[in-house]
């Protein structure tokens, strides 16, 4: 007599264990298939998802073969569900008199379905991982990238934004929530050649080194994100652990070949050059900020608005001996050595405290604005907090002195001078307009650097404040 076998509990189990692996293998299988009659329905007319990259002007939409390598899905999802504007100010085809073509909208759940899919199948193989580490990245690389950026006239086409308003051309994608778009190794990739990925698009290869590559990346990927976390060298453990020794030895290796091995300024380096090399034994450098020190030891003195003499010394010295360095001139120069004379810059004759400076003139829409902040005793204290200590790169007082007559820690060796803001036969034929562009641009020949980062306000506050300073 014959009967079947009853399952076992371990039969059972087995089923129900064979189950957690089959049923989402079939439901990827189902959002895979859904995923493709999406992409063939809405996208393809518009869009290439596989094949070789054509020219923009063959296109009506960009290329998507490696869309799971260029964007950061949140923001495809928020695209795709319709909650991001246009990327193209005029259309992806800027060229073509043709109406703008509205976007589909998804269902988040499509759309996430979508961007799975993506992630799963569009990888572009030439992508590899990133050389920029942003875990690394400084604020004053971030502003490195933002000159370079202007260098190369990224603006003509691109728009980012500055205190909230759009600058820059309509012909291309925008840039302002670049860090939150794009996917960092996709950006260093497309660095490399524009046109392996957008052929006669208008990208062009800019002569950039290797940092200066880091640079534009990593500002680009600083861009829309208010949170980001810029990393602060003189924090770290190498300048928690300085070894004064050591710096001795960094400084006689490397410093005192042009200022000397006391200080003066008079080493044997330092007959060809001009202007001279500081005079650390006049320079109290022990009241010198850590950052603005290691600004200038690291990205060398043009960085910083100094002699470009003074050499970038962060590709030969490690982060260490950059710490001990400065640990030594901290502990060694603390001014007012009256064996050391500070060698007079070559400058123009002024009258009184009259400055003949050849600071660049501003556009005339800018010198016909006048401060539109009230005086207010909220405004004084805030542009005074910005001059004294909250400016930066470098707060305005490090050049300008506490009492804002051009004699800060930071002006000796500087030519031209700092300006004078107490001298009112000068300051009286400098208008409000030019005062802001000046400070939001630098003034290039100068120790003026660019305070772009400042919102629009804060400028103004300082200009305010500037103002008080007039004797």
């Amino acid at each position: 007599m014959h009967y079947k076998k009853p399952f076992s509990v371990l039969n059972i189990f087995s089923l129900i264990m064979l189950s957690f692996y089959l049923i989402p293998s079939l439901m990827w299988a189902s959002d895979e298939q859904k995923a493709k009659e999406i992409i063939q329905n809405q996208c393809s007319t518009c869009h290439k998802f596989e094949g070789e990259p054509e020219s923009k002007f063959n296109l009506k939409g960009p290329d998507l073969m490696w869309a799971g390598n260029k964007y950061q899905r949140p923001w495809l999802i928020r695209w795709l569900t319709g909650k991001e504007e246009n990327l193209y100010p005029k259309g992806y085809r800027w060229d073509n008199s043709q109406s703008k073509i509205q976007h589909p909208a998804l269902s988040l759940v499509d759309a996430n379905t979508v961007a799975d899919y993506f992630i799963q199948h569009n990888q572009d193989p030439r992508i590899k991982k990133s050389f920029v580490d942003l875990a690394t990245f400084t604020e004053r690389e971030s502003q490195f990238g933002a000159d370079i950026f202007r260098k190369f006239s990224c603006l003509g086409c691109h728009q980012i934004k500055e205190d909230g308003k759009k600058i820059g051309g309509p012909i291309s994608a925008n840039l302002y929530d670049a860090g939150n778009r794009y996917n960092l190794d996709w950006w260093s990739r497309f660095a490399e050649n524009p046109q392996d990925f957008t052929p006669h698009s208008g990208e062009y290869l800019a002569d950039l080194s290797m940092l200066g590559a880091r640079y534009i990346i990593g500002y680009l990927m600083t861009l829309g994100v208010d949170d980001f976390k810029y990393y602060e060298p003189w924090t770290s453990k190498e300048f928690k652990n300085t070894n004064i020794k050591n710096g001795a030895r960094v400084y006689k290796e490397y410093c005192m070949q042009c200022h000397g091995s006391k200080g003066k300024g008079d080493g044997p380096g330092a007959s060809g050059l001009e202007p001279k090399p500081a005079v650390h034994a006049q320079m109290a450098l022990s009241d010198f900020p850590e950052d603005y020190l290691y600004n200038v030891v690291y990205h060398g003195g043009k960085a910083v608005g100094k002699s470009p003499n003074m050499p970038d010394w962060g590709l030969t010295l490690p982060t260490q001996d950059i710490a001990d360095v400065i640990a030594f001139l901290r502990d060694n120069f603390k001014g007012g050595d009256s064996t050391a004379t500070t060698p007079e810059p070559k400058m123009v004759k002024s009258t009184g405290c009259v400055q003949k400076h050849k600071a660049k003139k501003a556009p005339a829409t800018y010198l016909k604005r006048e401060n539109p902040l009230p005086a207010t005793e909220t405004h004084f204290k805030a542009g005074k907090a910005l001059f004294l200590k909250e400016a930066k790169p470098v707060p305005c007082q490090m050049c300008h002195g506490k009492k804002g007559d051009g004699k800060g820690l930071g002006a000796g060796g500087l030519n031209p001078r700092p300006r004078d803001f107490t001298c009112s036969a000068m300051m009286k034929n400098i208008p409000d307009g030019q005062l802001f562009w000046t400070i939001k641009n630098g003034s290039s020949g100068t120790g003026m650097m660019a305070f772009r980062k400042l919102k629009d306000e804060q400028v103004w506050q300082l200009v305010y404040y500037i103002r008080t300073l007039v004797k």
